[in-house]
């Protein structure tokens, strides 16, 4: 539906009069991916997002492999902070923990995560020369 109504294309367009530079974007996606990620399968919001925000990445010289693993950490960390990360669900049901047990544990590994994604969203060349893309 989001292609038939070209809503993508309009979203492109959009952004791109801002006139936004890379950092500027990347920093918005991060926002909005982990934002999605809290309240959304990551599946789900690649899914609707990536249509979104892949050509506005193509417009801005951003890497479509770089743009995909920046997607991927950011709706991955998004599982593990609440309200619905749903990883803190599971582990408190195997754990036997409550969910702010569980969520008040994950702090220190989403605070570690969360500098590897701006590593990650700011430094290309850690992606992408793994992959022989950088």
């Amino acid at each position: 539906m989001l292609t038939s109504e070209r809503i993508p294309g309009e979203i492109t367009e959009l952004l791109l009069s801002y006139e936004l530079n890379t950092f500027t974007f990347l920093l918005l996606v991060n926002i909005l991916l982990l934002v999605a990620g809290c309240f959304m399968e990551t599946s789900s919001a690649i899914l609707i997002l990536a249509p979104i925000l892949l050509p506005i990445a193509l417009e801005l010289g951003v890497n479509p492999i770089h743009l995909g693993i920046i997607m991927v950490m950011n709706l991955e960390i998004g599982m593990v902070t609440p309200p619905l990360g749903l990883n803190l669900f599971v582990a408190s049901g195997m754990s036997g923990m409550s969910v702010l047990q569980v969520a008040r544990a994950a702090i220190p590994t989403a605070v570690v995560l969360l500098l590897a994604l701006f590593l990650v969203t700011y430094v290309p060349a850690i992606s992408l020369t793994l992959l022989g893309g950088g």
